[in-house]
């Protein structure tokens, strides 16, 4: 291995490393705080955890592994950039590509050991943690009768409880107890009903001791005998105390080692998951073999002409039913409609039998090609991460970060939205599993490209540039320099009033506009996640918003043709207002360049040549700006984080997985008020060397306007500080 080989792969290592044990950290400390319900109250031994913790862990590594090389290779490689380590490669004839190659190996033989890992290791962890968490749920089960549901104790009792008081709970209020039924007797037959209750036995003692005060007794428990069960007995009595002693020691000597259920696809490796498909495919052929074979027999159609005695030679050309008199018509049509019915009944409770059977070789499936599939992802989101960082020319947690987690969230969200619809039929479980891979690819090959051509991300210079050519001609953008310079040019002046009025309504109108916008589209992402009540008031402030820039936006129609007669552009028709308010923010910018120029609208000043050449220009040093640059990005960094995990909070609650989307909006508020402490920090740096530059401060508009759009705000405040 070359010394540039040595040098790449260990500063690699050192940021994956480093990166993995963070991320397997935030994922287990995640899973505690998912499965926190069921180890809570159990007393188990520090041994019991422990073990819980190791196999939760390897079944968390299709989730860190990917964001892991994702987030290394941006953040090594923009490292690169940054220090000039690649200027210094190119100098001496190293590619991009070569210096990739190397760790490029390692990759591969990262994804091939992901590969059996998933396949070997992953299946065995799912096997234990599942086991372990169903032996966990039995003990100690009167520990965890919680308020408001039915808890199950034993196979014998079902208990709920309005509510807990006392010590450790003891005391219960608006008590209700369902007795499952014996053996041949499924149902709950007994029911008890109590005002009060107190759990009476020691918390070690295999006997739950419940004392029931004010209640009722109930009890339909169906006889013995067939032919008592038709009198339908039930039996009622009322009690002022009532002791049950329910015996625990069954369920308090769980051994939390045994495994006997291993049938769950998640626990299989490629081969019998291979062999599980196979054979779900055969007892789905053969229930519906058997289905179309009892459909058949039902039409009768194999026995309908045996006792029909046909003629030969006979031809009828009427209706069948005019062969028979009215009271075999009627019988004749009944019978149908109650064969047409019942068969209707059956197919649709087939089908939903043969669904869940599809719905149970799709997840097999899903699971078989996800083993493949993880292994692939590994390759492509390093040779997306690679020269993504190149070119960004970033390193660090700042950037990096949250390029990272945008592209593992749309890697990881997109692969969500597949497997679900391919749970469900409507995508092929091939494809659902390999989707998001596929999703990446091309943009790997892109990014890779780019990198080595040594050009940025996006060009547009080919379509910006005669855009910008024709805007410069139209507009005469380019005289606004020389009447900035020029002492002989005659500046148009505005009143005051008038150029303050033209402003506010200008300023009222775009932030009405935007949000009539904003809430208009928020309308439909509520009314899809089922907050019909949030999106209904969202769509009625809208439309006070609308009305509200209708009005600025006539006014302000009135107050721009007034100030643009002064010069000698022209006065806006009726089509272009009317145009003009339905791509407002174009118009906006549109009219303030016109005003802009040759005027002073925006303050300007007559000034000779001579004075703009000896005006001595204010440079600031890196030092000057380095607290602010710092601060910004923090804002920028826990903005981007807050606002991705706010909108994964509705992704996942509309796919039925509360819980993520809960600890989701809970990192996201965390992430909001950090961001807010540390732009209200950002701010006032920002203001001071603004005051450094003599510059006219930042209006408080554009600085609440920070607070839900700060990613504009801080380019916006960079291009000032650079320039």
């Amino acid at each position: 291995m070359k010394i540039l080989d040595r040098y790449i792969l260990k500063s690699y290592l050192k940021t994956f490393i480093s990166v993995f044990v963070i991320l397997m950290l935030i994922f287990v400390l995640q899973a505690i705080w998912l499965y926190i319900k069921e180890l809570a109250g159990k007393d188990l031994d520090l041994a019991t955890v422990l073990k819980f913790l190791m196999y939760i862990t390897p079944t968390l590594i299709p989730l860190i592994l990917p964001l892991t090389i994702l987030l290394a290779s941006i953040m090594v490689f923009g490292n690169f950039a940054e220090n000039y380590e690649f200027a210094a490669m190119k100098s001496t004839g190293i590619s991009l590509q070569r210096a990739m190659s190397g760790l490029g190996i390692f990759i591969v033989g990262l994804s091939i050991l992901t590969f059996f890992f998933s396949n070997n290791v992953i299946p065995w962890a799912e096997y234990n943690s599942y086991n372990l968490r169903k032996n966990i749920a039995k003990v100690k089960p009167a520990m965890i009768i919680a308020e408001g549901q039915f808890n199950d104790i034993g196979e014998s009792f079902n208990i709920k409880v309005e509510e807990k008081s006392g010590l450790n709970g003891k005391f219960l209020k608006g008590v209700t107890i369902h007795k499952k039924g014996a053996k041949g007797f499924s149902g709950n037959y007994t029911t008890i009903v109590a005002k009060t209750g107190e759990l009476a036995s020691a918390e070690d003692s295999n006997i739950l001791k419940l004392i029931l005060y004010d209640g009722y007794y109930y009890d339909d428990t169906p006889p013995k005998k067939i032919a008592d069960r038709n009198k339908k007995p039930f039996s009622k009595a009322a009690f002022k105390k009532h002791v049950m002693n329910m015996d625990l020691s069954k369920l308090n000597n769980i051994d939390l080692d045994e495994k006997n259920i291993d049938s769950k696809y998640t626990m299989l490796n490629v081969a019998e998951l291979n062999e599980a498909i196979d054979s779900l495919k055969t007892d789905r052929n053969n229930v519906i073999e058997e289905f179309s074979t009892a459909l058949f027999a039902r039409t009768n159609l194999a026995t309908l002409n045996l006792t029909v005695n046909a003629k030969k030679d006979s031809i009828y050309d009427g209706a069948i039913l005019d062969i028979f008199n009215d009271k075999r018509k009627i019988q004749i049509l009944d019978y149908a409609i109650n064969s047409i019915s019942s068969t209707q009944q059956i197919i649709k409770s087939k089908k939903g039998q043969i669904k869940v059977k599809n719905s149970s070789i799709y997840k097999h499936g899903i699971q078989l090609h996800k083993k493949f599939a993880l292994a692939v992802a590994c390759i492509i989101l390093f040779f997306v991460g690679a020269p993504l960082g190149a070119l960004i020319r970033k390193g660090g947690l700042g950037l990096p970060m949250v390029i990272a987690i945008v592209l593992f969230l749309s890697y990881h969200f997109i692969g969500l939205f597949a497997e679900n619809s391919a749970k469900n039929g409507n995508l092929h479980p091939a494809l659902s599993a390999w989707f998001s891979t596929l999703i990446m690819l091309p943009l790997s090959i892109f990014l890779t490209k780019r990198a080595t051509q040594d050009r940025g991300i996006f060009e547009f210079d080919h379509i910006t540039e005669p855009i910008k050519q024709w805007f410069n001609q139209k507009f005469n953008k380019g005289k606004l320099q020389a009447n900035a310079i020029d002492s002989d040019a005659v500046i148009v002046h505005f009143e005051d009033k008038d150029i303050q009025n033209n402003k506010i309504l200008s300023k009222i109108s775009s932030v009405s506009f935007a949000i009539a916008i904003v809430l208009a589209l928020l309308y439909f992402v509520l009314k899809n996640n089922k907050l019909p009540q949030i999106a209904t008031a969202g769509l009625q402030i809208s439309t006070i918003a609308l009305i509200v820039f209708v009005f600025n936006y006539l006014k302000s129609c009135t107050s721009f043709n007034n100030l643009i007669s002064k010069t000698e552009h022209k006065k806006e028709t009726i089509v272009q207002q009317v145009i003009g308010a339905i791509i407002y923010p174009l118009t906006h910018f549109l009219r303030k360049q016109k005003l802009s120029i040759g005027t002073n609208y925006n303050g300007l000043k007559p000034q000779s040549i001579i004075d703009v050449a000896e005006e001595a220009p204010i440079v600031l040093t890196d030092a000057d700006t380095k607290d602010y640059r710092i601060i910004s990005r923090l804002s920028l960094l826990f903005f981007a984080i807050a606002a991705v995990l706010f909108v994964s909070y509705f992704i996942l609650k509309n796919n039925k997985q509360p819980q993520l989307a809960l600890a989701g909006i809970q990192i996201s508020a965390i992430s909001f008020i950090v961001f807010i402490y540390n732009y209200v920090k950002s701010y006032l740096a920002y203001n001071t060397i603004i005051q450094t530059l003599k510059q006219k401060k930042e209006s408080p508009f554009l600085t609440l306007l920070g607070f839900i759009g700060y990613p504009l705000i801080h380019f916006k405040r960079r291009q000032k500080t650079n320039a």
